[in-house]
């Protein structure tokens, strides 16, 4: 009954929406019957090897479980690249290496925690210490306070009361039962949402944060600013607040550094900000606590009790290298006119601390290793050169590969502002005139044939956001055509955010983010204590990389690189800066 309404609502859709008749025709029933492949086929071997001799879970397993979690420029990172590296060379991949970026900033390794209750009774604590963060100098005991100003003129309540205190920075939040399931698969509803989605406005979909522009986010932001200092100023020893998430499930970053608040911290000539990974950076130590743990907390000391702490965290910062790396290793394509064209594929290999990332984003790399490990073993000879990289600082900021794309391929770049005499309408200042960014070209801009990036979890592939670019439609169409019977058939023209195809769109290039069921990342793993391999659905991971290693195989053999969008601004070469 559902597929009978489903495919009215499909012919209902080609009459009435243009982009319907187009983009929903890859919107087919599951389970319709499709012409067998030829066994001969690079693509049918390809499906054969990635879903009968699969390596990805191998992979992955070694990357989460023996590695575990590689916090930017930390040691796991490290230590992340050289095996990462290792491994593909073994796998018969040349010019296997790490590329530096940066400079970034220091690691930070957690040595040693522990945090309980201490009085009026003993209470362990789930909690986690917060990337970054300074540690104790060895255990801490304390009286607890409970930190809630309500305003500016409120701080004045807790003047003189917080030194050498663990302070409790949040307020209680509610915690709501679960009558939904946290993990989920796109239904067709969804895909078909996805499907018909509208051409994106210009420019959206390249990353950036909202809300910076309204008062009221201001005015928190700002108070928010002006607590930070407070509690540096008043000597407070530990700062403790609660978690997003709930029944053991802690969503842990990064400690905050205590600055000045700026409404343009964003924007052009914003002012520097002291992240906590900067060697200057000075902040207390800080931890995230269950949220139940942390209410009962509150709640003790609501009811009149005298409550104390005890909390140890143990920390080494690591400042030898302040740079970031890339590993990136190649299969050398054998055509002698398009060899020198590149196809690539990635995703970030740094994760947080709290879990051994493998969600986010360990399944990506070992299913962009896998795709590439297929393609390899199986002995096909592309005609472009085929190029990985895993990505670190993805969570900073996407910088491992903005600085990749910026020296390889090209980057935005605003020309100085100039300044002119405002005296038009009796003004008698001066007007700053924003010049539009320019993109300017680097060596590799024209022979990128195409980048395509996995990074929302352990879920399927469902099909590819098309970031704006029609023009690709028809072509990614036929290439999903055979994974139909695998769930794999959806278009979107979507921009999709967040991750780092973003740093190849964002200068014009074909960069391409898979659609994926989203299982469980946004409730339970992503940048949370549950980031563990246990979390990983194995089939899901043998179907992505399949599809993987069919779109870049394909990619690396047309005659022609994939079509591109118009190029944002007027192009300029780096040798005629």
């Amino acid at each position: 009954m559902i597929r009978r309404q489903f495919a009215a609502l499909l012919l209902l859709f080609a009459l009435t929406v243009p982009y319907a008749a187009t983009y929903v025709a890859a919107q087919q029933p599951q389970g319709q019957q499709q012409p067998a492949l030829d066994p001969n086929d690079p693509i049918a071997k390809i499906r054969d090897e990635g879903l009968n001799r699969s390596q990805v879970m191998q992979t992955l397993s070694y990357l989460s479980d023996v590695i575990g979690p590689r916090l930017t420029a930390s040691p796991g990172m490290k230590r992340a690249n050289e095996w990462t590296r290792d491994t593909l060379a073994k796998w018969g991949l040349q010019n296997a290496h790490l590329e530096a970026w940066g400079p970034f900033g220091r690691g930070w390794t957690l040595r040693r925690f522990s945090a309980q209750v201490t009085d009026p009774l003993d209470i362990p604590l789930i909690a986690y210490p917060k990337a970054w963060s300074p540690g104790t100098n060895g255990p801490l005991s304390a009286d607890v306070v409970y930190f809630d100003p309500k305003n500016e003129e409120d701080l004045s309540r807790f003047q003189g009361q917080l030194k050498g205190k663990i302070v409790l920075t949040a307020a209680i939040r509610e915690v709501k039962a679960h009558f939904e399931t946290q993990g989920s698969r796109r239904d067709e509803k969804n895909l078909l949402t996805l499907a018909n989605a509208p051409m994106p406005r210009p420019g959206g979909g390249r990353g950036g944060f909202g809300g910076g522009n309204n008062a009221q986010f201001q005015a928190a932001q700002q108070f928010a600013a002006k607590k930070n200092q407070f509690l540096m100023d008043e000597g407070a020893a530990l700062l403790v607040d609660s978690s997003r998430g709930d029944g053991g499930t802690i969503f842990v970053q990064s400690a905050t550094v205590p600055q000045p608040f700026s409404p343009n911290a964003f924007g052009p000539n914003a002012p520097r900000r002291i992240n906590p990974y900067d060697k200057d950076a000075k902040m207390l130590p800080q931890i995230s606590v269950a949220v139940e743990h942390y209410n009962r907390i509150v709640r003790m000391i609501q009811a009149g009790e005298k409550v104390k702490m005890e909390a140890n965290i143990a920390v080494a910062y690591q400042d030898a290298d302040l740079n970031g790396y890339n590993t990136v290793a190649e299969i050398p394509g054998t055509d002698p006119q398009l060899k020198d064209e590149i196809v690539m594929l990635g995703g970030h290999m740094d994760s947080w601390h709290s879990g051994t990332g493998a969600t986010d984003n360990g399944a990506g790399v070992a299913v962009g290793m896998e795709a590439v490990r297929i393609i390899q073993a199986l002995g096909l000879k592309p005609r472009r050169t085929i190029r990985i990289a895993l990505w670190t600082g993805e969570e900073q900021g996407l910088l491992g590969s903005k600085d990749y794309v910026a020296k390889h391929f090209g980057k935005m770049e605003t020309p100085a502002t100039t300044t002119t005499s405002a005296t038009q309408g009796g003004g008698d200042g001066a007007a700053t005139t924003r010049a539009t960014p320019v993109l300017v070209k680097m060596a590799e801009y024209d022979k990128l044939a195409g980048y395509f990036n996995l990074d929302n979890g352990t879920g399927k592939i469902r099909g590819v956001y098309l970031q704006g670019n029609d023009s690709v439609a028809n072509l990614f169409r036929q290439w999903l055509s055979p994974f139909k019977d695998l769930g794999a058939e959806t278009l979107s023209l979507s921009n999709t955010g967040g991750t780092d195809h973003l740093s190849f769109d964002g200068i014009g290039l074909p960069g391409f983010q898979f659609i994926q069921d989203d299982i469980e990342y946004d409730t339970r793993t992503h940048h949370s204590n549950m980031d563990v391999f246990d979390r990983i659905q194995g089939d899901d991971m043998k179907q992505a990389a399949t599809i993987m290693a069919a779109f870049v195989y394909q990619t690396a053999m047309r005659d022609d690189k994939l079509p591109r969008k118009p190029e944002p601004g007027a192009a300029r070469t780096a040798n005629n800066r």
